[in-house]
């Protein structure tokens, strides 16, 4: 990006800055400053005024520098890196150029437009209770939402002297719905009696009644209905009157029309969920923890709109049909390298990837770097939107593009859908370890704390681990899964064994078929979401191309013969990449006009499984002769050949209700 300025302030000399190595890496004019936010700002309105992309090594004054480029007019890209508590601030502070120059070269990749979903609230709210905590909260909401109260009936609740809102008794059996559009399905439905004197006396009850609500604001302390990430879903225990108020005031601002992130990408077409009835990838939906995936036909559903975006979906979808969007993996995998090959060009050496999220991770780092020893210079923080959305791609091209280590930053309490992260994890050291290039410590791992100081203590032993190998310079084209086979060719020494196994549920293997007992059905090539078994339309012949294989079983489940088993393997042999015969048969020729048709095993088989079933039209040979013909010769030697269809056995006689009844009298 030789066109972009990079203006990088010493922060009053408060930090070093190695001029000669952020020139040499970072991709852009270098511009220095010392107190660029006060005294220097002329330096800042200089490089507006070239029209050019301008990228502020400052994070603290963003919004001052983005009024001045308002008031100026600019209308060209801004963009703002942390380089002094990422990098600067810090014991090895005068080693952190390299860092420096990619975290400014990382931050150089514009990032896209985030994809919205309109969410709209009338305020229709629905408060569930259980004794007059949930009076009062509705009393004190009835100015600004349109109410409900739903009470438990389980202690008694005294009137209230005059009827603002509805009260009414009732269990929340189920709910469905989001932030506008839920829908509760209510057991033990009453009124109360208008004559309710000390407490309120219930009428006739009924169950299976629906109320639809816009917001759902849950007091009664019982089970929540929903995941705490369901928007418009408020839920408090009734004792806890600090959480009643902040439900309460929360619940007050949830009126108009709101706008979410649509956090993942789906296209049901690569989806390999299911096909003609049979379960195979189930990845997605055994993480989800918010219910906002579901079974549909041939693939997943996903709600946007319940959708909370810990991105678990997107970090084990092993066809790419789930992809993340904030940002998507191209901008993600872009930056990422430049982050890599620019401390690389600075002249860095055997990085060590810290990847976090905003508001742990950033927290974290910015605390060890006002309060302790900050990041060692080797160090280098690339921030993830939910590192729960860490994919194989991602980990696999870190190592690739030089990383000698990745550490993943999470919570002391791992927050939801982590799961697909840490088996992520899994995979990439199983595939290091099979290319011979692990090593102790481990060189993928989590890091799990709260304490500012004990992420300097977990970082020091990834301190001693290097690469080994030469970094690779590909550009992330493709899909993500296209991206990762690039980044473990890049990385496999040349004395590695081609075929390395890989853990159970691997994205990647082959599908071995039993060649003895395959018939050529060819079922498995209909339900193969990504065509690594096809036919060949010439002959009758079954092939598999390895590299195509996602592991996701649904060969197997379909088969009928049920000789195809999975291999959770890695394979770089140059066999894998094209499509190799497993199974091939000579065609069976028509005994009339010698057209070929099916095989002689398929024939063969599906005659000798009529025969033994004992029914009444394939008791005759010549009638089992029909099934050697072609389809035209087989409806003509039925027509012609005096083949009836009807010629079974005797039918019983029918009998009617008139004959049981008149059989019925004579007895």
């Amino acid at each position: 990006m030789p066109d972009r300025i990079a203006l990088v302030c010493s922060c009053e000399d408060s930090m070093r800055l190695d001029e000669r190595g952020l020139a040499r890496g970072c991709g852009a004019e270098l511009r220095t400053a010392e107190q660029l936010c006060l005294a220097q700002r002329d330096r800042f309105l200089a490089a507006l005024a070239t029209g050019r992309p301008v990228t502020v090594g400052c994070t603290q004054e963003a919004p001052l520098f983005a009024e001045l480029a308002e008031e100026a007019g600019a209308t060209q890209p801004l963009a703002f890196v942390n380089l002094r508590e990422q990098a600067g601030w810090s014991g090895e502070g005068t080693a952190s150029g390299p860092k420096m120059a990619g975290l400014i070269a990382a931050a150089g990749i514009p990032l896209p437009e985030t994809p919205l979903v309109p969410l709209r609230s009338e305020g229709v709210t629905l408060v569930l209770g259980r004794d007059a905590t949930a009076i009062e909260a509705a009393r004190r909401l009835a100015d600004r939402l349109d109410l409900t109260v739903l009470l438990t009936g389980a202690e008694p609740v005294a009137p209230a002297q005059r009827t603002e809102f509805p009260v009414l008794r009732g269990r929340a059996r189920a709910a469905t719905g989001w932030l506008g559009a839920f829908e509760v399905i209510i057991d033990g439905h009453a009124a109360p009696s208008p004559s309710s004197r000390a407490a309120y006396a219930w009428g006739r009850a009924r169950d299976g009644a629906v109320s639809r609500c816009d917001v759902i604001l849950d007091l009664t302390g019982a089970p929540a209905l929903f995941h705490e990430t369901r928007q418009g879903y408020l839920r408090a225990e009734p004792a806890d009157a600090a959480a009643v108020e902040r439900a309460i005031a929360a619940a007050r601002e949830l009126v108009g029309d709101f706008d979410k992130p649509r956090f993942v990408q789906f296209e049901a077409g690569l989806c390999a969920h299911s096909r003609n009835r049979r379960t195979g990838c189930t990845r997605c939906l055994d993480l989800c923890p918010t219910g906002a995936i579901t079974p549909a036909k041939d693939s997943v559903a996903i709600s946007a709109e319940i959708c909370a975006g810990c991105g678990s979906c997107a970090a084990v979808c092993p066809t790419g049909a789930v992809t993340y969007a904030l940002p998507p993996p191209a901008t993600t995998l872009a930056r990422l390298r430049a982050l890599l090959l620019g401390h690389a060009e600075a002249g860095g050496r055997d990085p060590v990837l810290l990847l976090h999220d905003r508001s742990h991770g950033e927290a974290l780092i910015d605390a060890l770097a006002r309060h302790g020893e900050g990041l060692p210079a080797r160090v280098l923080p690339f921030r993830l939107n939910e590192t729960s959305a860490l994919d194989l791609a991602t980990l696999a091209a870190g190592f690739a593009w030089g990383a000698a280590g990745v550490r993943v930053l999470l919570p002391g309490r791992r927050g939801h859908g982590t799961e697909g992260m840490f088996r992520n994890l899994d995979y990439v050291a199983a595939a290091l370890a099979g290319l011979g290039l692990a090593a102790t410590p481990p060189r993928a791992a989590a890091i799990e704390t709260d304490d500012p100081f004990s992420l300097g203590e977990q970082l020091a032993p990834a301190l001693a681990l290097h690469t080994g190998w030469t970094p690779a310079g590909f550009l992330p084209l493709g899909a993500p899964r296209e991206v990762l086979r690039q980044a473990l060719r890049a990385l496999r020494p040349a004395e590695a064994p081609e075929v390395v196994p890989m853990p159970e549920a691997a994205p990647f293997g082959a599908a071995l078929v039993a060649a003895e007992g395959c018939s050529l059905c060819l079922a498995c090539t209909m339900v193969c979401p990504t065509g690594a078994f096809s036919a060949n339309p010439e002959r009758p012949q079954l092939r598999f191309l390895e590299e195509a294989c996602v592991q996701c079983g649904l060969c197997a489940a379909t088969c009928p013969e049920r000789v195809i088993s999975l291999a959770p393997r890695l394979n770089f042999a140059e066999a894998a990449a094209q499509p190799q015969v497993v199974k091939e048969e000579e065609p069976f020729h028509c005994t009339r006009c010698a057209k070929p048709f099916g095989t002689a095993s398929s024939i063969a088989r599906v005659k000798s499984r009529l025969a033994a079933s004992g029914h009444w039209m394939f008791a005759d040979p010549s009638r089992l002769a029909l099934l050697e013909l072609c389809e035209d010769c087989r409806a003509v030697e039925a027509t012609l050949g005096g083949v009836d269809p009807y010629a079974g056995p005797s039918r019983p006689v029918v009998r009617t209700t008139e004959d049981w009844l008149r059989e019925a009298e004579e007895e």
